[in-house]
């Protein structure tokens, strides 16, 4: 058999390194079980790319709110129960794929996409503690002129199309107004956040649900958006998900809540600033 090249070598080394993007086979992902009884074990956090949540910095780096925060986890769990825990990354860009990796896992797999906390996914996985309350707005282009009340949507929104990231709320959200108020509109799909506001502010086509950190950083670098606050929903709640049988599920718990609770700590808002800048992380940590 051809032997590999010392070069070729090293670098499928490198590949295997800690905390790298893998296609990993969702069967061999330590329990925490196999993990006390071990040491050591392998656990694999799957993503949705986000700006601020979930993304490469400018220097090759995986980084972010959510990735930070489950790195924080990993080091809570080592240095409290003296083991090892290696964590490997995954990318999904489509969020149903992403949810249906997750909820047909097993073992150690953890998902990060700012997923919604509701009864009815309750029932298919398990949910950290909320690390952020969202609020849901709805966008448009710049030129349309803003409601005053939701019931104006049918009116004002008149000619434009639903643009929706498939699998999320925010489709629930938009097909209920299609129903409702504009039954001539249809709804056209977009593969991630900014690719929706990215539509939204290039013509006066679409209307949209976001979640507000995604309006405020597009505001913010000058694209042509309108904020319908009245059409605000303000009850979401965020959390990392897991399988609906995954053990690891107390050790999120017990990272959220110890001294004095995660998300409530001086670590935290520092994670928030870094990533998403102060006037936003005083706006979602409602400071």
């Amino acid at each position: 058999m051809k032997r590999l090249p010392v070069t070729l070598i090293f670098y499928l080394i490198l590949i295997i390194a800690c905390d790298r993007p893998a296609q990993i086979d969702v069967e061999h992902n330590a329990t925490w079980s196999d993990v006390e009884q071990d040491g050591h074990g392998t656990i694999t956090l799957a993503y949705v790319p986000s700006e601020g949540f979930s993304y490469t910095d400018d220097e090759g780096r995986l980084t972010g709110v959510t990735i930070e925060l489950m790195r924080d986890f990993t080091e809570f769990v080592n240095s409290s129960y003296d083991v090892e825990i290696e964590m490997v990354t995954i990318p999904i860009e489509r969020f149903s794929e992403f949810y249906d990796f997750v909820k047909h896992a097993e073992g150690g797999v953890f998902g990060v996409a700012n997923v919604t906390i509701t009864e009815q996914r309750a029932d298919e996985l398990a949910f950290s503690p909320s690390y952020m309350t969202n609020i849901a707005t709805l966008v448009t282009h710049s030129d349309v002129p803003e409601i005053s009340s939701f019931n104006e949507i049918g009116e004002r929104f008149h000619g434009l199309d639903a643009l929706a990231f498939e699998g999320t709320l925010h489709e629930v959200r938009l097909q209920d107004i299609v129903n409702t108020q504009i039954p001539d509109a249809s709804i056209k799909y977009a593969h991630s956040n900014s690719e929706i506001i990215e539509r939204v502010a290039s013509e006066n086509r679409y209307f949209a649900y976001v979640d507000i950190y995604n309006y405020w950083r597009a505001a913010d670098r000058g694209k042509p958006l309108k904020r319908h606050a009245a059409a605000d929903e303000a009850s979401e709640r965020f959390g990392v998900i897991m399988p609906r049988n995954s053990d690891w599920e107390p050790l999120m718990v017990e990272f959220f809540e110890h001294d004095g609770g995660y998300i409530h700590s001086l670590r935290y808002r520092e994670l928030m600033e870094e990533h998403l800048g102060k006037e936003l992380a005083d706006l979602l940590l409602g400071r």
